[in-house]
């Protein structure tokens, strides 16, 4: 099968996306191993996972499967959800204010000028039950030490489990994301996995961030991971509801507006379209 497909990112968190909508026939492929063959940065196209364009219903215009790097489905994805609004206004599946159905809910967004999408991520929730953890109450500041490195972790649901942890001033951020991210993700009370943040409070308005996604490993940008570290800091008192998170990507701004609503606004950019061969035949010449 001929496989048509595009690439896009949100501040380098990249992912390859097919339209159902235009090409129905591709529902027969098994996404999850499509996935991890595609994903790979040597041997396919590249990308951190790859998201479906489907036809949404009566309450949404389109509506969005994320698949990870590993073949896992996730529940949301903020830079995939503002891509797939920007491609779906501009091939006329959707008006410039539209909402998307995912498995996190329906999420509801606005195509700006300049390549900027604005989406309404929802209400955080922050009960262990809500996000996914085993125990009951919240995670609030909580004590976490592993393999040496002290970190102060919150939990936070943004329709798929976050812990955003705030280590010590003089730690490198990208160092432990890569070091002690993948334990993390693998925590004794998320059976389900997580998403890691490591964030440090630059400013009340200014909020540095990396990243250790569920199923991916470190990407340069989450726009969920973005909203739960806002959150998560002007919920512990280190910022106030309104922020810039600097990615190793780019910049999002983050605001947790007083009706509980979490409003991100950054850049949706495309990339590239090809058609690729699947299954792949690896015995074959592409040509």
């Amino acid at each position: 099968m001929e496989v048509p497909f595009l690439k896009m990112h949100g501040l380098g968190n990249d992912y390859v996306y097919l339209d159902l909508v235009a090409h129905p026939e591709l529902a027969t492929i098994d996404f999850a191993s499509f996935s991890q063959a595609v994903s790979d940065r040597h041997l396919g196209v590249g990308s951190d996972g790859v998201i479906l364009i489907e036809p949404g219903d009566d309450a949404s215009e389109l509506r969005m499967r994320i698949f990870n790097a590993d073949g896992s489905e996730g529940e949301m994805c903020g830079n995939g959800v503002r891509c797939l609004m920007r491609y779906g206004h501009a091939r006329g599946y959707a008006p410039r204010a539209l909402a998307v159905h995912t498995r996190a809910g329906r999420i509801r967004g606005e195509v700006l000028g300049d390549g900027q999408v604005r989406v309404d991520m929802g209400s955080p929730r922050f009960e262990r039950a809500e996000i996914g953890f085993l125990g009951q109450g919240v995670l609030r500041d909580v004590p976490v030490e592993i393999r040496g490195e002290r970190l102060a972790a919150t939990g936070i649901s943004m329709g798929n489990p976050h812990l955003v942890c705030f280590p010590e001033e003089d730690r490198n951020l990208k160092e432990l994301a890569l070091g002690i991210g993948p334990e993390l993700e693998r925590v004794a009370f998320a059976p389900q996995r997580t998403n890691v943040e490591f964030a440090r409070v630059l400013s009340p308005g200014r909020i540095a961030m990396e990243v250790w996604e569920r199923g991916s490993g470190r990407t340069l940008a989450c726009g969920t991971g973005a909203c739960a570290t806002l959150v998560a800091a002007a919920w512990t008192g280190r910022s106030g509801r309104s922020a810039d998170v600097e990615l190793a990507g780019g910049v999002l701004h983050i605001d947790w507006e007083q009706d509980d609503h979490v409003l991100m606004t950054g850049p949706a950019t495309f990339s590239f379209e090809g058609i690729l061969r699947w299954p792949a035949r690896k015995d074959a010449d592409t040509w």
